[in-house]
Order: structure tokens, then C-alpha cells, then sequence
């Protein structure tokens, strides 16, 4: 007798997309744990919404309502040139939560990979772990997951630029010190 298999919800993308697109995430993992923001930067598209909405404990009935709506508050709600002003004054030496800096860690799994609303995008969903280590003993982790659009682009260095990004943690309350750091 043999098994039926029902058909998966996700869409199959080939092996060597499914490659592509994990390499690209752990570079901009590097980037960012190596301070390169600069070269970060340029992974994301002048167009680039980059947010992280708050998160609240609901009973089960009301999961629906879990995570901050986009006219609400949140962690993050900034396009390009805001994230760009957080990496000015970080460069400047006058970000105190980042001097001396932080010691980070960024960790992607679990890559799951959908096309997009158009033939130049995929929808990229992915775990996310982060270690932050900061001055001798202040230790934080973020964990949780990240939804994103890639564009395809022929003016990227890798091929692709990230045009959206959503950042949702499991934590609902935040003990780290501050949110100087980038996920």
C-alpha cells in the first residue's frame, strides 16, 4: 500500500534558486556582523519598507491581533534614507548605545521561498536568531522570523535587493537596552 502525499503549500522553487537566495541572506548576515554597513545597505531597494511591528500576548481568539497593524506603533517603520541616517550616526561615534560596538551574531534558517506578485519578485520567509554581545556582560537575543520581497535587479551586485522587509519576534517584551542593532 502506498502513501498519499498531499500537495504542499508551498511553492517548489528549483535547487539551485533555493542556493542563490540562501547564500544571498548570509551575506547580508556577514555584512551586518561584520559592520559593513555600507555594503548592506546597498542589498535593499531605494524603495524599501523595513518594519517591525510590536507584539502583544492575545488569547487564541484574538491571535489575529497579535502584532502591531501597519498604522500602529513599531519597533522599526523606515524606508532607505532612514536606515541610512541610522548607519551616519552610528559611523559618527556619537551613538552611544553603539560605543563601544556591539558584538553581533545573525543566524538565518529555515528558508522558505514563494514567487512573487511579479516575475522579478519571490516572497522569502526565514528563522532568524540574533546574539548581541555588548560591552562586558550585557548579552541579548532576538529571536523570531522575517518575511521579505526580493527584487530580481540587474543593477545589483548579487542579483537581488531586498524591497521589503517584515521583522516579527517571539518575544513580546524587549529587554535589551536598546535597539541600536539591525535584524
Amino acid at each position: 500500500m502506498t502513501a498519499q502525499l498531499e500537495s504542499s503549500p508551498v511553492t517548489s522553487v528549483d535547487v539551485e534558486l533555493q542556493h542563490q537566495i540562501e547564500q544571498f541572506l548570509y551575506l547580508e548576515a556577514r555584512f551586518l556582523d561584520e559592520r559593513r554597513f555600507e555594503e548592506w545597505l546597498d542589498l535593499f531597494s531605494d524603495d524599501v519598507h523595513y518594519w517591525m511591528p510590536t507584539r502583544t500576548v492575545r488569547y487564541e481568539r484574538e491571535l489575529d491581533k497579535e502584532f502591531s497593524a501597519s498604522n500602529e506603533v513599531a519597533h522599526f517603520d523606515e524606508n532607505k534614507r532612514a536606515l541610512e541616517e541610522r548607519v551616519t550616526r552610528i559611523r559618527s561615534g556619537m551613538a552611544w548605545a553603539e560605543e563601544p560596538p556591539s558584538r553581533t551574531r545573525h543566524m538565518v534558517h529555515n528558508v522558505i521561498i514563494e514567487l512573487g506578485d511579479s516575475p522579478s519578485e519571490l516572497l522569502v520567509r526565514s528563522n532568524i536568531l540574533l546574539y548581541r554581545g555588548r560591552l562586558d556582560r550585557d548579552v541579548d537575543f532576538f529571536v523570531g522570523f522575517r518575511e521579505d520581497v526580493l527584487r530580481q535587479s540587474e543593477d545589483a551586485d548579487y542579483g537581488w535587493l531586498i524591497a521589503r522587509r517584515s521583522i516579527f519576534l517571539d518575544q513580546t517584551l524587549i529587554l535589551a537596552k536598546n535597539m541600536s542593532i539591525f535584524l
